[in-house]
């Protein structure tokens, strides 16, 4: 049987394995302008930005103990 560090930590690193594809696709995806050209840029896409950071703002904050989650 292992022992609850071993359980913990393959948990752990799962979850950091789909993180980080998750971070690689997002990277990949904003290289690309988030799949939206110069011309076609209207203010949906600006709430989607705004929405998707701000998500990002609440991880990050949590991340590094800033914002809400600062000690």
């Amino acid at each position: 049987m292992p022992k609850t560090n071993d359980v913990a930590l393959d948990a752990f690193i799962a979850a950091k394995t789909e993180i980080d594809a998750m971070l690689a696709r997002l990277v990949a995806h904003s290289a690309d302008h988030f799949g939206c050209g110069p011309d076609e840029v209207n203010w949906r896409h600006v709430g989607t930005l705004e929405h998707c950071r701000a998500r990002l703002r609440e991880i990050t904050d949590m991340a590094f103990g800033e914002g809400e989650h600062a000690a």
